[in-house]
Order: C-alpha cells, then structure tokens, then sequence
C-alpha cells in the first residue's frame, strides 16, 4: 500500500496521482508539484488515501509543497497575462495570414513558457509566427494543434440540455461515439439534435448507454405479443426510461394502453406470427398481475412468471418437450438401423444374407450387397478373344 493524492490542472482535466510527501491535503487545498512542462499549479480533488502499488502506472512524483497564498496571486497574475497574450497571438496570426484559429493559451506557474491551443482543417507552417511571439513575449513559445471537441472542452459552454458540457465538467477524456447508441436509445437520428456544439455526436451518448442496455434486457421489444391485465396484445411503442410500453389489445385494437413493464408478461419477444394453439388465460387470473396504486410493483415477467404462463398456455407441447418420446415413435436414426442379430427388427435371412450354417456347405457367402472387387492396375480392359 502507498498513500497518494489526487490532482486536477484544469476543471474537467484528468486525474493524477502524487506522493502527497508527509503533507495533509484536504479537497480544494492547491498544490505546487514538479511535472516533466515544469513547476506547476494544481488543485488536490482527493486527499490523502491508500490504494495498492498495483493501480499505480507510473512511478508517483512527490508534491514539492503546499500551495501559498503568494502562489494564488501568481495564478492569478498569470491568468491576467494570458489574455494580453491572446491578443498578440491573434494580432501575429493575421499579419502572417495564416488560416488558423486560435482557441487560448496558457502560462506555466513560473511565467517562462506560454502554450497556445488552435485548431485548423489542416497543417499551418508557423515557424515565423513563433519568432515573432518569442520576440514580443519574451518567453518560450509552444503551439499545440487541437480538435474540435478539445476546443468544446477548453472553452466550456451550455449544451442542447441547458446544463455545461459534460466534456468541461466530469469528462476526463473522450471515447468513441456510435449512431448505434443513439439508434439504442430511441433518439432522433437528425444530425441537429444528436450532435454536440462541437459538431460531433454528443458524448453523453456514451456514458449513457450501459443503462439503456440495462432497460433494453428489462423491456419487450417492439411488437412483441403479450399478456396484460387486461387481455393479450401487441406492443406498438417502448417508452425506456418509464419502463412502460403501448400495447394494442385484441380486444380493442383501435386504443393503445400503457401497462408497466411489471404487469406484463412475454409471450413472443420481437415480430413474428403468432404462437399456435395459443389460449387467453380467463380475465382473472390475467387481472392479478395488475401493478397496485401504491407500493412496489408486482414482480411479475420474470422467469418463473414466464415459464407459469408457457406451461398454463401450452401444456402439451410443454410436457413432450420435458419427457423424451419413446424409442419406437422416434424417426430411426442411424445406430437404431445397426441392430444385432435377435434385438428385433427383420431376420437376417430375410435381409438377404444366407443362414449361419450355409457357411460350413462351401461356395460362395459373400452377401449379395457387397461391392464387387475391383481389377489390379493393368489387368483392365475386355478379355482377349483369341
């Protein structure tokens, strides 16, 4: 076990792990800690803690020190400097006419290095706008090219939900987004409402979609057929989230109703045809699944509730399929055709081949089915006639 302590360099950036070196920290304290850009700024987001050398990945720095009051205005006057920075990177970029935006930059906690964040459609040849920089900031100069949803993390905002990109706030870092896990999640395939301000598919489509995996198990697909309380019918919509669907009853196929997932139970998942031979329980006994007003809902469409109604709508084609048929109903396979001699079936004299006891008379006993020897390899060809 070692102890450690959870860092953040910005609002939304990933987690890092220190040797917390003897010192307390406490969530929100500010630390000082030596990085391979250099002396930095950082926010301790969990104290100190004991976890197994195994989660480690890298060897752990230790924290040079606590955070000072001195270094909070540091911070500060930094943050102040990275504005006027801004303004002559932007000013620079549209004297060389380069094609390429930029998005912030950031100061290093001792004030000698400055990085800029842009984004471009391709590759910029900024050689000389780094010249320039270095010359009006008098500092090391670091460009650093992003993408469209870096830029969407660093410059924040309100999404389509009205809250702040989950990217700027909890995302540590982006993983791949489908169209599937919108197709799962019963979402508009319209470009407009499924992408994010960045322009790509919205990343809370990811993070989401282990519990509308989950729902999906717990749900009937689409057109599924049921049992309700109220009679059998046919799924027409699922809502996930409520746990509920539309069923089109045979009785009343003209008026959906909403049963909760609880007050039904499956009898074919999915389209297809109708199961044969299929008999609606009486209104009663379909009536008890009906999920009370007021406390938990029935547990009912589990297992056992599934299998109590296959074997109460069919319980013919349940019991053959639970007792194996006898031996002689069955379709002869190929070892029930191998029967020795007396176990039944027709005699071998019948079968054409000739008794036992033919075998101590002479002549020929080869059965009359066996294949016929074929000629030595050239021997072949009609007899001579001469």
């Amino acid at each position: 076990m070692v102890e450690i302590i959870s860092i953040r360099f910005k609002n939304g950036g990933k987690e890092y792990y220190f040797n917390p070196n003897g010192i307390q920290f406490q969530v929100g304290d500010g630390a000082i800690v030596e990085t391979a850009r250099g002396t930095e700024y950082a926010q301790c987001v969990r104290g100190n803690t004991m976890i197994d050398e195994i989660e480690l990945t890298a060897p752990l720095r230790p924290v040079v020190r606590m955070a000072t009051p001195e270094d909070l205005r540091t911070v500060e006057r930094n943050r102040e400097r990275e504005k006027r920075a801004m303004s002559i990177c932007q000013q620079k970029i549209e004297e060389h006419g380069l094609d390429m935006k930029l998005v912030s930059s950031e100061y290093s906690f001792d004030g000698s290095k400055i990085l800029f964040f842009f984004t471009s459609e391709g590759r910029v040849d900024f050689r000389a706008l780094v010249k320039d920089l270095a010359s009006a900031l008098h500092a090391r100069i670091e460009l650093r090219q992003i993408g469209v949803r870096d830029e969407a993390k660093l410059l924040g905002g309100l999404g389509i939900c009205g809250k702040p990109f989950c990217c700027s706030q909890f995302l540590e870092e982006f993983q791949p987004v489908s169209i599937k896990m919108a197709k799962t999640q019963n979402l508009s395939l319209n470009p407009t409402k499924i992408s994010g301000t960045c322009g790509r598919l919205m990343c809370c489509l990811k993070f989401e979609q282990e519990a509308y995996e989950d729902l999906v198990k717990r749900s009937p697909k689409q057109e599924s057929f049921v049992e309700t309380p109220d009679g059998a019918g046919t799924v027409s919509s699922v809502d996930l989230l409520r746990q509920t669907v539309q069923v089109r009853l045979e009785s009343d196929p003209e008026s959906p109703r909403t049963y909760h997932n609880s007050e039904l139970c499956v009898i074919r998942n999915g389209k297809g045809r109708r199961p044969e031979g299929y008999v609606q329980p009486p209104l009663e006994e379909l009536a008890k699944r009906r999920r009370p007003e007021e406390g938990h809902p029935a547990k009912v469409t589990e297992e056992a509730s599934l299998a109590a109604a296959i074997e109460a709508a069919f319980p013919s084609s349940r019991s053959r399929r639970e007792q194996p048929a006898p031996r002689e109903d069955r379709q002869p396979g190929r070892r029930d055709r191998r029967r020795a001699p007396g176990e039944g079936g027709r005699p071998r004299e019948e079968r054409g081949a000739e008794p036992p006891q033919a075998k101590e008379e002479g002549g020929d006993h080869r059965p009359p089915n066996r294949r016929r020897r074929r000629r030595p390899r050239g021997g072949g060809g009609k007899p001579s006639q001469g």
